[in-house]
């Protein structure tokens, strides 16, 4: 599957996107950015950074300071798809992060969210 189009999405429209299902579902911006941040190691000024450069997805993950070393423990199924069953690493940096924003939507508990 080519996947090319959805890593060259500009990463602050999907933030734009992710920020609307939370805050429909009465959760917050610190909380979405928290997320964020736990995953890939953004700082808040990194994160608004990359939201202001409209960075791709592609680019957004590369330039991330590191990933959650917990991330392997979310599991899942968004879109249809099994989170821990995706081979491209892109595509399931991707998916993990679509998965934490949907339990955050769902009201799951942070700690929960955040795998410490």
């Amino acid at each position: 599957m080519d996947n090319s189009r959805v890593f060259k999405m500009s990463f602050a429209k999907i933030y734009s996107l992710y920020l609307q299902k939370i805050e429909k579902k009465g959760r917050n911006k610190a909380e979405l950015d928290m997320v964020i941040c736990w995953l890939t190691g953004y700082n808040d000024a990194g994160l608004a950074g990359q939201i202001a450069s409209e960075a791709s997805l592609e680019a957004f993950f590369a330039a991330a300071p590191q990933m959650n070393s917990n991330a392997s423990q979310i599991k899942g199924v968004i879109c249809g798809i099994r989170v821990e069953d995706v081979s491209d690493p892109l595509m399931q940096q991707i998916r993990w992060l679509d998965k934490l924003v949907d339990e955050l939507a769902r009201g799951k508990a942070m700690e929960k969210i955040l795998r410490d």
